[in-house]
């Protein structure tokens, strides 16, 4: 049977150890960044490297208050300072101080690589029974956020000086040499940093503490390390196991704030699986209706300040596919015998929208548009003139756009309004109400796009979009008091 150090052999490379520990059986920690690794015991000393926090050397001696070392990474050998690292001798009977100093450093900024390192000692040094316990499952609970949140730190480098970015880069070196693997992608022209979440998968697999089952699950479901160009079944896969791994989390074992950010995340990625499964030609209504019901779980009095704009980006991506819960027809295309909406397939995923009456068939319709993306045929409403109609189309997991058909003097003409004058990220544009002598409508818009989240109700000009009147609350419109559309006020997330 396998020990449980060997067990955990995948998730921190011990071998860094072996080899400072092969001759002497000592080594030292590095505990802060640029120590000076020097040719000589003595403040004069020849620099020969720069040394950071988290590196491992192989103690040889002492010289005044210098430690006589070498440096396995770089093959050189040479003094630093007593008082720049600590001594360690990985016996079992220090594993309890080597997990209180893990524990200090969890919640110190900017010290990830020395938790890293520190964590690593622990679990070279703890006994089999320790690390099969409580206190492995805490050294892999501080290592993979030790992890995580130097791939935060690297992820938000841009703006940093450069000296800033070459100590980052050097921390990032440390922790990989600890077999601490990250992942990258670019999304909006910026490289994205990942922790590949290892640690926290195994924290997943052992006997953990709801908190610690929620911290693993929250880092490794990251909607932001899920890469944009995985492909439709791909990413179908990913966020089927995101929402498994959510799953394994007892939400109703954690306090108000964890619990409401277990229930944001899980409400996301149903919003997300309700778009890709009725993409695919599947029934997305459950997906849709979980993802509801999560957001509506949510306990806003325990949300905590720092996750407002999390919760407001559940809600528009939830928002975005919510028409995936009603069931897929047009029974309000249009009143009477005017104009109405079908739907039939074009070109290979592909779906072609016309808008035919009475007089006006498939063959002739009054308006044809196609589309790659999913129109919910089931938002279809038309105004009680008959020359108007609105329909929800949604060509991307989190972007929901208005589109209008309108009649004018030469005919039917399509226009489709977007949540936001930028590039598709998270957002919506949906119907809100006619306006009586169809003229107007209302429209409420709310979009996380470059960085800003922004949410109006406006009154638009049916003719030309353009807005007439808006707000940052429906009740200081008029308009929205007198002629908001009941259903939609009923089920629309936009006046959570």
């Amino acid at each position: 049977m396998r020990t449980a150090r060997v067990f955990l052999f995948a998730i921190v490379s011990l071998s860094i150890f072996n080899e400072a520990t092969a001759e002497t059986g000592e080594l030292a920690i590095v505990t802060r960044d640029e120590a000076a690794l020097r040719g000589a015991p003595r403040a004069s000393g020849a620099v020969q490297a720069l040394i950071w926090q988290g590196e491992v050397l192989e103690v040889r001696g002492e010289r005044l208050d210098y430690l006589q070392v070498y440096d396995h990474s770089r093959e050189r050998a040479g003094f630093v300072r007593a008082e720049e690292v600590r001594r360690l001798a990985l016996a079992p009977e220090e594993a309890p101080e080597l997990l209180a100093i893990v524990r200090f450093l969890r919640n110190t900024p900017s010290r990830e690589a020395l938790g890293i390192g520190f964590a690593a000692a622990y679990l070279r040094a703890a006994p089999a029974e320790s690390l099969r316990g409580a206190g492995g499952v805490e050294a892999l609970d501080a290592l993979g956020t030790f992890a995580d949140r130097l791939a935060q730190r690297a992820s938000a480098a841009s703006g940093l000086s450069k000296p800033a970015q070459a100590t980052l880069s050097a921390q990032l070196e440390v922790a990989s040499r600890y077999g601490v693997r990250f992942t990258s992608s670019e999304r909006a022209g910026a490289v994205r940093l990942c922790y590949d979440g290892e640690a926290f998968g195994r924290v997943l697999a052992m006997k953990s503490t709801a908190e610690q089952r929620a911290r693993a699950a929250l880092a490794l479901t990251r909607p932001e390390c899920v890469a944009d160009e995985l492909a439709p079944r791909e990413r179908r896969r990913t966020d089927e196991w995101r929402a498994e791994v959510l799953d394994q989390v007892d939400a109703a074992a954690l306090p108000g704030y964890l619990r409401n950010r277990i229930r944001m995340r899980r409400a996301a990625v149903w919003g997300a699986l309700a778009y890709q499964l009725a993409r695919a030609g599947d029934a997305g209504q459950a997906a849709a209706e979980r993802a509801l019901t999560e957001l509506a779980a949510i306990d806003k009095p325990e949300l905590a300040h720092e996750d407002a704009r999390a919760y407001a980006e559940a809600a528009i991506r939830v928002n975005a596919s919510r028409w995936a819960s009603s069931a897929d027809t047009d029974t309000n295309a249009a009143p009477g015998k005017g104009p109405r909406l079908i739907a039939l397939p074009g070109q290979a995923g592909e779906t072609c929208l016309l808008l035919i009456d009475p007089q006006h068939g498939p063959a002739s319709p009054l308006a044809r548009r196609c589309t790659y993306g999913i129109a919910w045929m089931a938002s279809a409403t038309a105004n009680r003139e008959g020359t108007a109609l609105a329909l929800a189309v949604q060509p991307a997991e989190a972007w929901r756009e208005l589109w209008i058909f309108r009649r004018t003097k030469s005919g039917w003409s399509v226009r489709a309004l977007p949540p936001a004058a930028a590039a598709p990220n998270a957002g919506y544009a949906e119907f809100a109400g006619w306006v009586p002598g169809g003229a107007q409508i209302l429209v409420a818009r709310e979009a996380l796009a470059e960085g800003r989240l922004r949410r109006s109700f406006e009154l638009l000009r049916l003719d030309t979009l353009a807005t007439v009147r808006q707000a940052a609350e429906p009740d200081a419109l008029g308009a929205f008091r007198r002629w908001r559309d009941p259903s939609w006020a009923q089920s629309t997330l936009a006046m959570r």
